[in-house]
């Protein structure tokens, strides 16, 4: 059986040098720093979160981004969302982006919609993701809800069963896909009266409460919060319209 590292600093700083590491797969990790060199074989595959990225000598990080944006042009509006106005459109274009992929998703079935690819949250897992953020980031943070979590959120792969319990999450639960996006709904609405009342004073905003329980105890902004939210949804509607991609081949 394959070894499995999990929360772990002992490679920090190591060299793995002559091993086999065909199907390594390297998730969830701070990789600052991290070098492969003279290393050989097919189908490699990044995804991430990385400031600079050189391959073979060549800086290819500005043309992935441009690509990325060309590819999904909401990313743009929300990376330059700085004014109320400016996260108002970039909200607007988030609302009808996933609109127009819900309704290509649903030509799938249900059962497509629930099956995971290469791994990753499928597409109703997706859905119950963003649950959580906007319940995280707008609900606790901004808004101070006394409950603000639905029990089908989904938190990011790194929390823990015990964090999650500890907010009222059900990991386990199986709702479908109609019955995330009705949650998913009322959230967006939500999301929306947030953002039509915004003003500079309100984006400047210090929060007083953390998204959730486990998270660093810092200060958190309205812009912050919001700006988390926007980027929540254009990203992870890239990683959903990808493989749906490949549920639609498949199919």
């Amino acid at each position: 059986m394959a070894t499995e590292l999990t929360q772990t600093d002992q490679l920090r700083g190591g060299r793995i040098h002559l091993c086999e590491l065909a199907g390594l797969e390297i998730r969830d990790c701070e990789v600052s720093g991290l070098t492969i060199v003279d290393c050989y074989g097919g189908d490699v595959s990044l995804g991430g979160d990385f400031g600079r990225v050189v391959v073979n000598d060549v800086d290819v990080t500005a043309y992935v981004e441009a690509e990325l944006d060309r590819r999904h042009p909401a990313r743009v509006l929300v990376r330059e969302a700085d004014s109320p106005a400016d996260v108002r459109a970039a909200w607007d274009a988030i609302v009808v982006m996933w609109a127009e992929t819900v309704e290509r998703a649903r030509l799938l079935g249900e059962s497509a919609l629930q099956r995971r690819v290469d791994g990753e949250w499928s597409f109703v897992e997706t859905q119950r993701h963003l649950l959580f953020a906007s319940d995280a980031w707008v609900g606790s943070a901004v808004l101070e809800e006394e409950s603000p979590f639905h029990r089908w959120g989904y938190p990011a792969g790194s929390t823990s069963p015990e964090q999650a319990a500890s907010a009222g999450l059900d990991l386990g639960a199986t709702p479908t896909l109609d019955e995330v996006l009705a949650a998913r709904a009322e959230r967006m609405a939500v999301v929306r009266r947030l953002v039509d009342r915004l003003d500079e004073a309100e984006l400047d905003r210090v929060c007083a409460r953390r998204p959730a329980p486990w998270y660093a105890d810092e200060e958190y902004v309205v812009r912050r919060c919001v700006r988390v939210v926007l980027n929540e949804e254009v990203e992870h509607h890239r990683y959903a319209a990808r493989d749906l991609a490949v549920l639609q081949t498949q199919a």
